[in-house]
């Protein structure tokens, strides 16, 4: 069941300055929500912001901050805290991917990737259990993806990095069941966003798969939609969910009637 209505209800968004982030933000302000938004670049949060301010009736705060900087996070949440005293929900949707076959990925790129991916979310997320413990309730979503139940070649650290948000989520569900804090894994197959441009940036990947691909704008509703609600999971689309389930339960048998698929990147 949907949330009809966020008014008044406090939700940090990471990674909110392009893409699925931005689509969530402009969704959830329709729904009355006041925004705190992050990311790296506080010119785009700042361009988003004002269009959140002048046209849907609510406010929006941002913070240019890296979350896979530990101090910076502890800083930039304590300050959050103090001045709001709590929130209703953390969408942790900062991440970053590089597709190179393994042997020829940069070292860089795989630490980059479990930084942001892992760490970063680990980090925002440590700052706001706490608080929603003492409160006893609130909303923890994780963007994983479907990449961190099906890896495919060319991006297997990134699935490494989403398998792990994937393992982590399912076991701080289990940690704060018995509370009212929702944990919840949004699992998306490829999106049309400019995370491409630096995941893939030779176009090959999306000439390939371009047919499976989603808009944002369908992935934020589905997420801003489920806010505050006891849902385990989101997939999207359904075809990469069924195929993910599928693989869980025949993966020798999928990896050789799907390899050629798999492959295209």
């Amino acid at each position: 069941m949907s949330n009809p209505s966020l008014k008044n209800q406090i939700i940090i968004i990471t990674g909110a300055s392009s893409g699925i982030g931005k689509q969530m933000a402009i969704a959830a302000a329709r729904k009355g929500a006041f925004l705190i938004l992050m990311a790296r670049s506080l010119d785009k949060l700042q361009i988003i912001q004002k269009d959140i301010n002048d046209n849907y009736g609510v406010e929006a705060e941002v913070h240019a901050i890296d979350v896979s900087d530990t101090n910076a996070v502890q800083h930039v949440f304590s300050k959050i805290f103090n001045h709001h005293g709590h929130i209703d929900a953390l969408i942790n949707n900062a991440g970053f991917g590089v597709f190179d076959y393994f042997a020829e990925a940069d070292p860089n790129d795989i630490k980059k990737m479990f930084e942001v991916n892992v760490i970063g979310l680990m980090n925002c997320t440590r700052m706001v259990v706490p608080y929603m413990l003492k409160s006893n309730k609130g909303h923890i979503i994780n963007v994983a993806s479907i990449a961190g139940k099906l890896a495919t070649p060319k991006s297997t650290v990134y699935s490494a990095s989403k398998h792990a948000v994937l393992g982590f989520t399912n076991g701080l569900r289990m940690e704060l069941a018995g509370t009212n804090i929702h944990v919840t894994a949004v699992n998306p197959g490829p999106i049309r966003t400019n995370f491409f441009d630096i995941a893939d940036p030779s176009g090959q990947y999306i000439a390939n798969v371009g047919r499976f691909m989603v808009e944002p704008e369908k992935v934020a509703h589905k997420v801003v939609d489920i806010i505050g609600t006891n849902t385990r999971e989101v997939n999207i689309p359904w075809t990469m969910s069924t195929g993910a389930r599928l693989y869980q339960i025949f993966p020798r048998l999928v990896e050789k009637i799907a390899g050629n698929l798999l492959s295209k990147k």
